[in-house]
């Protein structure tokens, strides 16, 4: 009887754990059909007049430029001119792309990475200059927020999941837990370039994250990497991270640290890029 009982409790155990693997591998195929179905058809963009110019920074470039915590970049050639994050002043985030020479009104698309102050900063000045901007923001930005952005006229889309946002150019989706973050990729035609704001969630796992998304090689990581304060090892498991996924060029900014930006030029030597405000990326020269 006892024996019984044990190979009972035995194969109910074993059908409990197919069925979990098999609930498992359902999910995860649900999950990638979503993918497909919110990124639509799988584009590359020609990297010929490509462009990725940083606006606001706390790392000097140019001289002329005003340096403050925060970050936010100019992305031109793609379908759609997209400014991604707003740095954390408005009038420094003006300031400097007058100085640049970059229209208001060319933009397009916000993409807002997550909801911190070095990052949304500068919002709200931008929309008095051009409200008729689409922007797409994590869906779990404050109900507060989004109406404010909607008074000014703008049309906001929440973002949950991962979305393509313009030909070649698509949100990771909301990732991390306690601070929630999306960033943008671009797939051209010789890679993936990803964008990104602190990446609070884990700057190896979002390259993942995109990669699980389009499968290509990554050309480009740029934007803030979230390592100030992170000790050397840790920093040097990031930059084996990298080097695992494949990532081509490497620039650290805003909050990556000047440590992790060292060990990072040490590692990719001139495939490491010196980023600041007013460092112009035109990815036909890489």
């Amino acid at each position: 009887m006892k024996k019984t009982l044990t190979l009972a409790i035995l194969t109910f155990a074993a059908i409990g754990t197919i069925l979990g693997i098999t609930n498992s591998l359902r999910n995860e195929e649900s999950i990638k059909a979503q993918i497909m179905q919110n990124t639509d058809d799988i584009s590359t963009i020609p990297v010929k007049d490509l462009s990725i110019t940083v606006c606001f920074d706390n790392n000097p470039y140019e001289k002329k430029l005003k340096t403050s915590w925060g970050f936010s970049c100019l992305i031109r050639g793609t379908e759609k001119t997209i400014l991604f994050d707003t740095g954390g002043d408005g009038s420094i985030l003006s300031a400097n792309m007058e100085t640049l020479g970059i229209d208001p009104e060319e933009i397009d698309l916000i993409v807002l990475s997550h909801i911190h102050g070095d990052h949304v900063g500068g919002l709200n000045s931008f929309l008095e200059k051009n409200p008729e901007v689409v922007i797409y923001m994590p869906e779990s930005f404050p109900n507060g927020f989004k109406d404010k952005v909607k008074e000014f006229g703008s049309e906001v889309i929440e973002v949950q999941e991962p979305v393509k946002i313009c030909k070649g150019v698509y949100s990771t989706g909301e990732l991390g837990t306690y601070i929630i973050e999306q960033s943008l990729f671009l797939n051209t035609e010789r890679g993936l370039i990803v964008v990104t704001g602190c990446a609070h969630p884990g700057i190896v796992k979002i390259v993942n994250k995109a990669k699980d998304i389009i499968n290509n090689d990554v050309l480009l990581v740029i934007g803030g990497f979230h390592l100030s304060g992170n000790s050397k090892g840790e920093i040097k498991n990031i930059i084996s991270g990298f080097r695992n996924l494949g990532v081509c060029y490497a620039c650290p900014t805003h909050c990556s640290g000047d440590m992790a930006r060292q060990l990072f030029k040490e590692e990719y030597g001139e495939n490491y890029i010196n980023v600041g405000v007013g460092k112009v990326i035109t990815v036909d020269s890489l």
